[in-house]
């Protein structure tokens, strides 16, 4: 189930995101690619679990993926 993404500072292209025990899916809402799946594999559990973090929280997830994890996707649509 999507969750919408709060962007607290309104500073992210984020819209959505959703998240099981090893991935986490992040909806923009520009760009040719508009979904990214990031999962243990791809981008490692400790990425993952703080990305998770960041989206509860609303806010820094777009600036972290972008710092750790931009090229780190296990697939994108």
């Amino acid at each position: 189930m999507y969750h919408p993404y709060l962007d607290l500072n309104n500073d992210s292209g984020i819209l959505q995101y959703q998240f099981d025990d090893t991935s986490i899916e992040v909806v923009f809402g520009n760009g040719y690619f508009r979904h990214y799946l990031y999962t243990y594999h791809s981008a490692g559990a400790n990425n993952v679990e703080r990305m998770k973090q960041l989206a509860s929280q609303g806010d820094g997830l777009n600036s972290y993926i972008m710092r750790y994890c931009r090229n780190s996707y296990a697939n994108r649509w």
